[in-house]
């Protein structure tokens, strides 16, 4: 296992090179005077007109041969500089460092209820199959899976926030960011919740929850609708396995067929569904992020592509190549453990 974990990661460089050279493929079909507009603010263009634009091409080499340019990207890459994020005024490793606790919290807090909750549910559907738990779990989890994201939403935040005014959107509010930006307060990783927890805040750890509330029950519900509907499918054609059957005939207990024989082999399908949702939560979520005004590597990548900010599009990508890298690795292992036919080779 150690050793296929190391190939898979030594693999790793080979896709990042691979999507960059897409990626900066695909932004050299612009001609050097679109893609200056990144490198210069609108008032130099106003006022230089064509000279200023040729002087910017030339000063960042917007007219280079195509492999100087990535040549050149690459060495910046290696030094650790990902280029200049122009839509956020900073870094873009240093806007992807700032915006990916924001991320990482949302998404483990809301993958947990989304995947135990859907092998449970689904769980109890199947073995109450044509039960009235069966209907009313498929029910509600057809009404999930009709519901766009950004429906969904703007449903729970107008009846939450704006009508009963129990959980606000954003992510802190003001008296608590001011506590968390202060000198007294320290920052270890960024995730208020875990921050507030090891700097013994309560009144900021209550806050922090209380605006991750809405999100998380958004997220849970949409994704959760549709792993539940695979877990049932496939927890009712495992029951009927000659396997299962046998089990049943040794006498043993429903309960222990169910969980210890039938699950286990269930659950394969939706494992892999489960690293698919944990990549998209942990790359930011445009949708969500936007309508609670949670400010997180969603939005981060929504505004660089509607500025055409080609630095920040292209650390964005690399860094979610590496979080689909990472998944992908964590589901192959997870096969494994749970189907010891899988062999890793």
């Amino acid at each position: 296992m150690i050793t296929y974990v190391v190939r898979r990661l030594l693999f790793l460089p080979l896709v990042l090179i691979g999507l960059s050279l897409l990626i900066f493929s695909m932004m050299m079909l612009l001609t050097p005077t679109q893609r200056v507009a990144v490198y210069a603010p609108d008032a130099g263009f106003m006022k230089g007109g064509a000279e200023f634009i040729k002087d910017q091409i030339e000063l960042y080499g917007l007219d280079d041969p195509f492999l100087i340019q990535y040549g050149r990207w690459i060495g910046n890459l290696f030094r650790g500089n990902l280029g200049w994020a122009e839509s956020y005024s900073m870094p873009v490793g240093e806007a992807l460092t700032q915006l990916f606790p924001a991320t990482a919290e949302l998404g483990l807090l809301a993958v947990l209820p989304i995947v135990l909750g859907a092998i449970w549910f689904g769980t109890k559907a199947a073995t109450h199959h044509n039960e009235p738990i069966d209907h009313s779990i498929r029910v509600f989890t057809i009404l999930g899976w009709s519901f766009p994201t950004y429906v969904f939403g703007l449903l729970v935040l107008m009846i939450f926030y704006a009508w009963l005014d129990w959980f606000p959107a954003g992510r802190l509010s003001h008296w608590a960011t001011m506590e968390v930006a202060s000198e007294g307060f320290h920052s270890y990783t960024g995730m208020n919740i875990l921050d507030a927890i090891l700097n013994g805040n309560g009144r900021v750890l209550l806050d922090a929850l209380r605006h991750l509330v809405l999100p998380v029950i958004t997220l849970a519900y949409v994704w959760w609708a549709g792993m539940v509907r695979i877990m049932r499918s496939s927890m009712l054609e495992t029951l009927r396995q000659d396997y299962v059957t046998t089990a049943r005939a040794k006498g043993l207990a429903e309960r222990v067929v169910e969980n210890r024989h039938a699950r286990r082999n269930a659950l394969l399908p939706v494992t892999t569904i489960a690293g698919i949702i944990v990549a998209q939560l942990m790359g930011g979520l445009v949708i969500t992020e936007t309508i609670f005004d949670y400010h997180g590597l969603g939005q981060f990548a929504a505004r660089a592509a509607q500025n055409l900010d080609f630095p920040a599009v292209l650390g964005f990508a690399l860094y979610f190549a590496v979080i689909l890298v990472f998944v992908n690795l964590i589901v192959d292992l997870l096969y494994a453990y749970l189907d010891p036919r899988v062999k890793l080779g």
